[in-house]
């Protein structure tokens, strides 16, 4: 049985979201998982009266007294606090007693501890963070999502590696095309880092690449090049394209209430807006680590978590951490 380890104490109203969203997994799953609820075990305790019928014996309870704050440096924290609920749950996976961790907690603490816990895959220059966006179509998978704000060429030739692992495996694309973000799909265009990996992507094996994409592209699914399911780019332009995003979707949806105040209500609205809605999504993988570490956003609703859980499994299912170190064995690239 896949164990999973979710830190209760990460997201802005923890651990009672967390445990919500724990007891939902539960409920609405498949039972192929155990969870494993990292954090102060009162309060968790605390937080389960209210879910009584909850299934105990796939749920156990790990002390872990220190929180790391979302405002702490996080390296910082790390080293300071090795009884936290973040050090603690990522301490699980790497003494093989657990197969997952994910976190609404402090990014940089959780992208810091699972590097320096579990370790990057042979090969691998740098973790990424794969976020996860709604499209017309099927979903995009943007990396690196804010992970590394500064990125040379090879390194995002590595995050093409690790998005096409991905999309593979969890996504289930056979054969996932990967789109360079730029501000032109001509090879004149772009900076000297991107022009640079853009003549890489175009060399490399293993890669289905179909060249510079646009932002716009993302929300197509696809360039005129072909379908999209990775697109590449630095984690300061992907989180600020990331949170562009989020921002433009909550306006339209309160111009929209505000404009029509009873089509929010109606079934196929709702159905349109739960596809776009990132609580369907789960979290953000961090990709490279050897090991499974989902990021969810601090402020992810219960059912944000539960999605979160049931990526967490398919990672584990599809042996996508296997996958990636074969995909990097000796720099190579699996045909």
């Amino acid at each position: 049985m896949i164990r999973v380890a979710l830190d209760a104490m990460g997201g802005d109203d923890a651990p009672r979201v967390e445990v919500e969203g724990a007891v939902l997994a539960l409920r609405e799953l498949a039972s192929t998982f155990r969870i494993q609820l990292v954090g102060r075990t009162a309060e968790i305790e605390a937080a389960l009266k209210p879910h009584g019928d909850v299934d105990r014996a796939r749920l156990e309870l790990v002390e872990a007294p220190d929180v790391v704050g979302m405002g702490e440096k996080p390296l910082a924290a790390i080293k300071s606090k090795p009884r936290s609920s973040i050090a603690v749950g990522l301490g699980l996976q790497k003494r093989s007693q657990s197969d997952a961790f994910l976190s609404a907690g402090n990014t940089g603490a959780v992208m810091a501890a699972a590097t320096l816990m579990l370790r990057l895959h042979p090969g691998v220059q740098r973790a990424a963070i794969g976020a996860p966006f709604p499209t017309a179509g099927k979903s995009v998978l943007v990396l690196d999502g804010g992970a590394n704000v500064d990125c040379d060429a090879r390194e995002l030739v590595g995050f093409a590696h690790l998005g096409s692992v991905y999309a593979r495996d969890v996504m289930g694309r056979p054969t996932p095309g990967v789109g360079l973000l730029n501000v032109g799909e001509e090879d004149e265009k772009g900076n000297a880092v991107v022009k640079e990996a853009h003549q890489l992507l175009k060399r490399t094996a293993g890669i289905h690449y179909v060249g510079n994409v646009e932002g716009r592209d993302i929300l197509a699914g696809h360039s005129r090049a072909g379908p999209i399911d990775v697109v590449v780019c630095d984690g300061f332009v992907g989180n600020a394209v990331l949170k562009f995003y989020e921002s433009a979707g909550r306006m339209f949806v309160g111009m929209l209430q505000q404009a029509l105040p009873d089509v929010l209500g109606r079934p196929e609205v709702k159905k349109l807006f739960k596809f776009l809605d990132y609580a369907e999504y789960g979290g953000a993988p961090l990709l490279g680590v050897k090991g499974v570490a989902i990021i969810c956003h601090g402020a992810s609703p219960a059912r944000a978590v539960m999605n979160a859980v049931r990526v967490a499994t398919q990672m584990v299912e599809s042996h996508l951490s296997q996958d990636i170190e074969a995909e990097f064995a000796e720099g190579g690239a699996v045909a």
